[in-house]
């Protein structure tokens, strides 16, 4: 049974053609190097995106987690305009056990990231070594990183991405599904894909910046 669950989990990471097409209309542009899809909306659609830790280019790129769902990205822009990153890291100078645990979540995604480069036979990119995202480990410098972080690895791993997500909870929740609106799909797709999934080159551009979804009764969350 354990087996079982560990292979459902690992094909469900797999990107599929519409994946991709769903993270290019997300974002509103062509997605590149997409290896994995590590957190998932209660639809099925994708939250985040797992980007190899070195490009099709050559370059190398330490930001793993890419948070793409634009209700959720747009919540964790409100959270930074309101100054949350600034009590964070007063929240972090302050508590020990929390930078202890910060600092764990840092070590947590350099393993999560060589387990990707290596499932993904990308191997080690030895440029990026110590080097996470987000301000980890002793600083908060984007939040949307660490959200991104807290929804691939699980609740418990980083204590301030989890925070961030709690403090979202008005605007997205896990249980519930928000993709309905939240961006366009009725028109053609951003065109082709620069993933190493896809045929590479320069796209012409086509899709446009997503929308966001407002709840009934609310004023919705400011882009």
């Amino acid at each position: 049974m354990e087996h079982n669950t560990a292979a459902a989990r690992d094909e469900s990471r797999q990107p599929t053609a519409h994946d991709l097409e769903v993270l290019s209309r997300q974002l509103g542009r062509p997605v590149r190097d997409v290896v994995e899809i590590p957190a998932r909306c209660v639809c099925g659609n994708p939250l985040v995106a797992a980007t190899a830790p070195r490009l099709s280019n050559g370059t190398p790129f330490p930001t793993t987690f890419y948070l793409t769902h634009p209700v959720i990205t747009s919540a964790v822009s409100r959270l930074e305009a309101a100054g949350v990153m600034n009590s964070m890291n007063d929240q972090l100078a302050g508590d020990d056990r929390l930078a202890t645990a910060y600092r764990a979540a840092h070590e947590e995604y350099l393993a999560a990231r060589e387990a990707i480069g290596q499932r993904s036979g990308i191997g080690p990119v030895p440029e990026i070594d110590g080097v996470s995202a987000g301000g980890m480990p002793t600083r908060v410098k984007c939040l949307h990183v660490l959200v991104g972080h807290s929804l691939a690895a699980g609740s418990g791993v980083n204590p301030l991405g989890d925070e961030a997500i709690r403090m979202i909870s008005e605007w997205w929740t896990a249980d519930k599904c928000y993709c309905d609106g939240a961006w366009d799909t009725a028109g053609e797709a951003p065109s082709r894909d620069l993933s190493r999934h896809g045929p590479q080159g320069l796209p012409e551009i086509v899709g446009r910046p997503a929308p966001v979804r407002k709840s009934a009764g609310t004023t919705g969350v400011p882009e």
